[in-house]
């Protein structure tokens, strides 16, 4: 169930805890369920997971200031916890002006994580926006203070941006990993199996995220689930999903987005069985047919990674999204426009877009929401 972090002495459990969606009460996302949440994960420590994932924004209301999950996981670790694990949280790369904005909240993070080192800290959602500010204003030198100071143990970061752009921060800094989107339909999406292979060849630990992108891949559309049946091996399609990533020698750890305790015991299952270069080829044959189906139907390549959110215009946006594939992948069900009408009543309705743009400066996928929002508007409305 363990693999070696790349550069770093560090084995980690080949599932991580990826604390960016866990369970909320109602619809505001600062406000986490406490208990469920806490159960969950010391659950996932106690099985063997010793790698949890956080972020400065997780559980916010926008980018701008920290969110509800870093302060969650300083009291799930208490009594005897944040020991037992290997901690990860991101620099908001996005909010980066100065060197000293970098040493600032670096030293929040900390306070926020009642922690005095963090194990691995990621540049958070690296991109051509961003990169070249980091660049300016010295975040090697920032770097190289911090685990000289013993504020953190090793340096990645986490991308979303085109595979020339991440190979060229690969090879800028001395990093012991990095954190990429990667699952079987994102094979040539940003950084992608070519990324993958490339940061492998330099050492680097490679963290996935998205291996269910969004929880698409956990619920198959008939057809798709058809030829996974069609298997000698039953199993779920999140077990698929996530065993098509672990069969990757060059991962070593995949960051489940768990909401709820089934995902966990599901996942913890899987990950103590599966290993690298585990699937037959017939296994890797019925994944690329659904490959080929969900690319077919799929509408819009949207994660639901809520980075586009809050709307300043109160759309949900990802639930927009979702409608609009689930209508494509599941043959015009009707039960999805009636989801589409719920949504609208919940949150303001697709036409209300003002073509502000915000939403799109924030997304890792690069989808043209406006004009996305438009086609929703005609479909459903």
């Amino acid at each position: 169930m363990y693999r070696k972090y790349g550069k770093t002495n560090e084995m980690v459990s080949v599932l991580g805890f990826g604390c960016m969606r866990l369970p909320i009460i109602g619809n505001d996302p600062t406000n986490i369920d406490d208990e469920k949440a806490m159960n969950m994960i010391r659950y996932a420590i106690d099985a063997g997971v010793n790698y949890v994932d956080t972020a400065y924004p997780y559980h916010g209301t926008g980018f701008t200031h920290g969110g509800a999950s870093e302060p969650f996981v300083a009291k799930a670790l208490k009594n005897g916890y944040r020991e037992r694990v290997k901690l990860a949280t991101k620099l908001p790369s996005w909010l980066i002006k100065t060197r000293s904005d970098m040493d600032r909240y670096l030293d929040e993070q900390l306070e926020r994580l009642e922690t005095k080192t963090i194990d691995f800290y990621l540049v958070h959602s690296l991109n051509a926006d961003v990169w070249p500010v980091l660049k300016e204003v010295g975040i090697t030198e920032f770097l190289d203070q911090a685990i000289k100071d013993g504020k953190i143990k090793y340096a990645g970061f986490s991308f979303h941006d085109q595979v020339g752009l991440f190979k060229e921060i690969v090879d800028y800094y001395d990093w012991s990993f990095c954190q990429i989107q990667y699952n079987y339909l994102d094979e040539a999406y940003q950084a992608g199996k070519e990324g993958l292979e490339y940061a492998a060849t330099k050492g680097l630990g490679i963290a996935v995220m998205e291996p269910l992108r969004g929880g698409n891949l956990a619920n198959l559309p008939k057809e798709a689930q058809d030829i996974v049946d069609q298997a000698e091996m039953k199993r779920t399609s999140a077990e698929w999903a996530l065993r098509w990533v672990w069969n990757h020698p060059e991962v070593s750890v995949v960051l489940s987005g768990m909401t709820a305790m089934d995902h966990v015991i599901e996942n913890i299952k899987v990950a103590q069985e599966a290993q690298a270069n585990s699937l037959t080829t017939k296994e890797v044959k019925i994944i690329d047919e659904v490959k080929i189906l969900f690319k077919e139907k799929i509408k819009v390549n949207c994660t639901a990674c809520q980075y586009c959110m809050p709307c300043p215009a109160g759309i949900n946006i990802p639930g927009c999204f979702s409608a609009y594939n689930d209508y494509s992948v599941f043959d015009a069900a009707p039960e999805v426009k009636q989801r589409y009408g719920i949504l609208s009543k919940l949150a303001s309705p697709a036409s209300k877009c003002v073509e502000c743009g915000k939403c799109e400066g924030h997304c890792p996928q690069g989808i043209a929401i406006r004009k996305e929002l438009k086609n929703v508007k005609e479909l459903f409305e």
